[in-house]
């Protein structure tokens, strides 16, 4: 059954937002967008043709359609008839509450809302609401349209129905959605990259190695198989039969000391140009719009094998 007569509102279209109107609209849904900013609708349409063809190659569900995306600079008026609102407002307490404040306005009290926010606490964002139990953190990955997970979780003030059902919903819609019990700063994907962008740092700073080798480094080895199983489940292979348990007891000691002699994340920006200038090195002959599309191509590739075999987790 088509989704079209189910409305979703974008509320922020920027690079996330675009990527997110257009994921819901090739799963069928009625999309209306809002952004005040100047140009928006112009840039939010052409996003969204520049995805379709990806999302084609992923398959559109049943009433799927770029023409059923509606936009508005009103955000009131893009949410009065919506069941979820996908916020995607800039990462400053102030404009999401003052933006939540005007989703309210019109919306439905059922209504679920959902913050892309990358590194905000729920309980901040939602302090000031009138229905505060239905505000979830929704964090896609970048970019939304092709990437799958969706980092979920609630604040002091949001029930456990509203993050349930936004798991299920988002499971519905063909993400996969992950359950955090716990606010962090970062949430928990942003964290495991961080925690390694920091030794990568450290390694390039150091002269341990160059950023090119760095990115052959994880791109060319455990990156391919992160790409397949998590870390655990990568650990617990490498265990053999006896497992993750085995492998912890034999190479345990050994990791406990490498990571004492890990670096810290630079204290002040001088760490930027030498990043900035080792990138530059690696991507000399090569034409970056170029590589960005071949990456979405592997990537598409990627997520059709994965779907096929139904024993990846």
């Amino acid at each position: 059954m088509s989704n079209t007569s189910r409305t979703i509102a974008v509320v922020g279209t920027g690079v996330i937002g675009a990527s997110w109107a257009a994921y819901y609209l090739s799963r069928g849904f009625t999309v209306v967008a809002a952004d005040p900013a100047g140009g928006a609708e112009d840039r939010l349409r052409t996003w969204v043709e520049q995805f379709w063809p990806a999302l084609e190659t992923l398959g559109l569900e049943e009433g799927a359609s770029r023409e059923n995306l509606r936009f508005t600079a009103s955000i009131a008026d893009a949410v009065r008839d919506a069941e979820f609102v996908q916020e995607n407002g800039p990462e400053r307490l102030e404009i999401k509450r003052s933006m939540l404040a005007e989703i309210e306005s019109t919306l439905a009290p059922t209504a679920l809302v959902a913050t892309s926010s990358s590194g905000l606490l729920i309980s901040d964002v939602q302090e000031g609401m009138k229905h505060p139990e239905r505000m979830v953190l929704g964090h896609p990955f970048n970019p939304p349209h092709l990437i799958p997970l969706v980092e979920v979780l609630g604040g002091r003030q949001t029930s456990a129905e509203s993050v349930d059902r936004a798991l299920a919903f988002y499971a519905e819609i063909g993400k996969k959605p992950i359950r955090i019990n716990k606010e962090v700063p970062g949430h928990v994907a942003n964290r495991l990259q961080v925690a390694l962008w920091r030794e990568a740092f450290h390694l390039v700073q150091t002269g341990v190695a160059s950023v090119t080798d760095i990115d052959t480094a994880i791109s060319y080895g455990p990156g391919l198989r992160w790409a397949l199983l998590g870390p655990f489940l990568n650990l617990h292979a490498s265990g053999g039969d006896g497992g993750i348990t085995h492998v912890l007891e034999h190479i345990g000691p050994a990791q406990r000391e490498w990571a004492r002699t890990l670096g810290e994340y630079p204290e002040t920006d001088d760490y930027i140009a030498v990043m900035a200038e080792g990138v530059e090195e690696e991507l000399a002959g090569h034409d970056w719009d170029e590589t960005l599309r071949q990456r979405d191509e592997v990537l598409l590739q990627l997520l059709a094998a994965k779907k096929a075999k139904q024993q990846l987790p």
